[in-house]
């Protein structure tokens, strides 16, 4: 009865071509499922097409994949700039972080999909509780936090808005471990857990830089012989400093602007020069 209750699964849909939604594009299709990626711009469904495929082939060359796997998983995928294509089981969004983006798109996801579909979104700190609200199927509509880059990190962070029904929270779990991912079940709250607990780990290391008591070589360097894969600096980076810097703001506002969690004015500097990290060559530091 409780393998019943759950949804099946067959067809995903992910929302976005970006780095984020390639990357859980390519997980889905790899882990079996009937793939869909779904973006407005067909440029960037043509680039996404193009990382997926030089991913997998990465994959074949180190012997993780085989020729046969490969290309089975690209069967798999389908490339769409037409919503009316997005019939799925399960909805995966991973576009801009704004809040009324998300929920429109989901409502007008809801008007070419069947009562049962469920939707879930990567956002890795807007209210999954808010969103769930501004639609119209509040039960079915959930977390599921992806890190970067998607194929090789294995958290997900499974999210329970209030309104979500506990049949919807099992069968997103039950797809990440499809796709060889380790779900962890949280609450909605400002950042969940992931981010909500990194806020220091960026922050303090800012705050060091501001006060000129360290470099961002060393703090990164320190931190990396201490055990972290990859220094603060180096990650938001990684991340993207507009997405980076807006999970700040989304954590701190959430909480009441706490002085601990207030937003480096440094990090704002550079989002505003467009210095963002790796995507667009240059953030604290240059590639």
């Amino acid at each position: 009865m409780y393998l019943a209750a759950m949804h099946t699964i067959n067809t995903i849909c992910v929302c976005g071509a970006g780095t984020m939604g390639s990357g859980i594009a390519q997980v889905a299709a790899q882990a079996g499922y009937h793939t869909i990626q779904f973006d407005v711009n067909e440029a960037m469904l043509e680039k996404s097409r193009q990382a997926i495929e030089k991913s997998l082939q990465i994959m074949v060359d180190k012997q993780r994949l085989t020729p046969e796997q490969k290309d089975t998983t690209l069967d798999r995928l389908v490339f769409t700039a037409d919503i009316r294509q997005c019939r799925a089981d399960l909805v995966i969004e991973a576009i801009i972080e704004k809040k009324d983006a998300k929920i429109s798109l989901f409502n007008q996801l809801a008007e070419v999909n069947g009562a049962g579909t469920i939707y879930a979104s990567n956002t890795s700190s807007i209210s999954l509780t808010d969103i769930a609200a501004g639609t119209g199927n509040a039960s079915n509509v959930a977390g599921m936090h992806f890190f970067n880059p998607a194929q090789l990190m294995k958290l997900v962070e499974v999210v329970k808005a209030h309104q979500t029904g506990e049949t919807v929270i099992e069968t997103i779990s039950a797809v990440a471990r499809q796709m060889q991912k380790t779900p962890v079940v949280c609450k909605d709250a400002p950042g969940f857990i992931v981010n909500r607990v990194a806020r220091h780990y960026y922050l303090e290391a800012m705050r060091l830089i501001e006060l000129n008591l360290a470099t961002v070589e060393n703090v990164d360097e320190i931190m990396e012989a201490t055990g972290f894969k990859m220094g603060p600096f180096k990650l938001m980076d990684l991340i993207g400093m507009d997405i980076n810097f807006g999970v700040s703001n989304i954590v701190w506002e959430a909480l009441g602007k706490p002085e601990r969690l207030t937003p480096s004015i440094v990090q704002q500097q550079k989002v505003e020069a467009g210095n963002l990290g790796r995507k667009t060559g240059k953030g604290f530091y240059e590639y």
